[in-house]
């Protein structure tokens, strides 16, 4: 039986949801390498709709189960159906998604509240030392989702870096194409899209990020 991998969406679309090219490049490499995965996302309503085009918000509810749908071909579960003892790790892209659908960072800052069912879920995984990976803005979320003293990477932005280090967490400076692993903690980040300025810079990373949580589930 192959290893299988959840992945954790949070809309569709960089500014509202979850980053269209990070999901995309997770699910590739997961493909390449011969592991089985199954997309979840929490079944809310998002925190905001933003017109791709003009990055204003428009006056409109879209759910975001519904729109993570599009990300993963409609092969797609509520995020309460997801139970830890059915998979080997987990991964969560990026995007605002995961700073305003699956906290409220994006409004709150150090002081976030993280979606309850994420929390539970996360906590399955990490009691049971299952590999964690997270890309892009998704890692600030880690002091909250798993407790202090995590090393992660979301790049080199300092407030960011900063609301990190003040919920407990250790924060280490990563280029695009490289990932920072906490192999005590079994928690793997790369900067992906809050640095990447080319599809293929963010490709690097996210196939490290990847790579590297194939080699810990043999661990």
């Amino acid at each position: 039986m192959s290893k299988q991998v959840a992945v954790i969406l949070s809309g569709c679309g960089v500014q509202d949801g979850s980053e269209i090219y990070e999901t995309t490049l997770t699910l590739l490499r997961l493909d390449q390498l011969g592991i089985g995965y199954r997309c979840f996302a929490p079944d809310i309503d998002q925190s905001d709709v933003i017109d791709h085009r003009s990055g204003e918000a428009v006056e409109e509810r879209r759910s975001v189960l519904v729109e993570s749908a599009r990300l993963a071909r409609g092969e797609i579960s509520p995020l309460a159906e997801l139970e830890a003892d059915e998979f080997d790790a987990v991964i969560l892209p990026g995007g605002f998604g995961a700073a305003k659908n699956l906290s409220n960072f994006a409004e709150a800052g150090a002081d976030m509240v993280i979606h309850e069912g994420l929390v539970d879920v996360l906590g399955e995984f990490h009691e049971d030392r299952k590999p964690i990976g997270l890309m892009c803005i998704a890692p600030v979320m880690v002091p909250r989702l798993l407790g202090p003293g995590i090393a992660v990477t979301i790049g080199h932005d300092p407030g960011v870096a900063g609301a990190i280090s003040s919920m407990g967490g250790l924060h280490r400076s990563c280029g695009v194409e490289d990932i920072v692993v906490d192999f005590e903690h079994r928690v793997v980040t790369t900067p992906a899209y809050m640095i990447a300025t080319r599809l293929g810079e963010a490709a690097t990373g996210i196939f490290k990020l990847v790579d590297r949580i194939d080699e810990l589930m043999d661990l």
